[in-house]
């Protein structure tokens, strides 16, 4: 998939410096040598500095980027995490792009990280979601690693996840189950299943059917969850999903769920604040 990545990095300089970066040609000498550091200004969690480093190299081969700290490690302000030298002009041309995908990025870690904390001595895992911006899930599924989660399905291609309107669609559960299992095999396709309910009684129905790895609990409580728990007994896998928040994480955690969906990790997180400074 790294292609994924390399091609958003071109529509990125494609929709920043389009036929040119006039402000910095008619201001910046094309001969000019100069160095830049990137600058933490908020604590947390740093993601994107690999990726920062493929920008600048994309953009200008010669540049030489100096790394100091790297992905995954905690950060607060005034941390230096690289310093950037060469052509002064490609350095102010890769400058936006490289910090709209580190703040971003870096701003999902550091969310990831304050959710799993909060579940730490528990078996359950953080899952990510596919509520990501457009074109950049590759990154923003990275991002969630690096922070400490676990990547659900990548997209529709890697995983079954039969959810609700799948199974209203088709007529009921079994229907969805037997169509997907048809489907699988028809297709020489190993693929997990997945499924959603959305109460006990639907639970009850797929593990009588059978033939599922793992069952999402969509919008149960807590209360709910733990009485799924001790229904499967192991049998397959749960996720808990739906509205889950920073306040209630925990207390899915202990009822002894495997894996808690929390979309919030990418559909609406603050970026990390930083920003890349001139060396005069």
């Amino acid at each position: 998939m790294e292609y994924l990545i390399n091609d958003l990095i071109e529509l990125a300089f494609a929709e920043d410096i389009g036929d040119g970066d006039h402000t910095t040609l008619c201001s910046i000498p094309a001969e000019a040598i100069g160095q830049a550091n990137l600058i933490i200004k908020e604590t947390g969690v740093l993601a994107g500095v690999e990726v920062g480093v493929d920008v600048f190299h994309k953009l200008d081969p010669n540049l030489i980027v100096d790394v100091f700290i790297k992905d995954g490690s905690k950060v607060k302000p005034g941390d230096i995490v690289f310093t950037v030298e060469g052509k002064v002009q490609s350095i102010l041309q890769a400058e936006r792009i490289v910090l709209n995908i580190m703040q971003r990025m870096s701003g999902i870690a550091t969310t990831t990280d304050k959710y799993v904390a909060l579940i730490e001595g528990t078996n359950a895992k953080v899952l990510d979601t596919r509520k990501t911006t457009p074109g950049m899930r590759m990154l923003e599924k990275q991002a969630v690693k690096i922070g400490g989660g676990v990547n659900h399905r990548i997209g529709l291609f890697d995983m079954i996840l039969l959810k609700d309107n799948h199974i209203d669609f088709a007529g009921s559960i079994e229907n969805a189950i037997a169509g997907a299992k048809t489907y699988l095999k028809e297709n020489n396709k190993q693929l997990k299943i997945e499924i959603e309910v959305r109460d006990i009684n639907e639970l009850n129905e797929v593990l009588q059917l059978g033939g599922v790895d793992r069952v999402m609990l969509d919008n149960f409580t807590p209360k709910e969850t733990a009485e799924a728990v001790e229904l499967v007994n192991g049998r397959v896998e749960l996720e808990s999903s739906g509205g889950i928040t920073i306040d209630t994480i925990r207390d899915y955690a202990v009822t002894g769920v495997d894996y808690i969906s929390v979309g919030a990790l990418t559909h609406s997180v603050k970026g990390l604040d930083m920003s890349l400074v001139a060396l005069k």
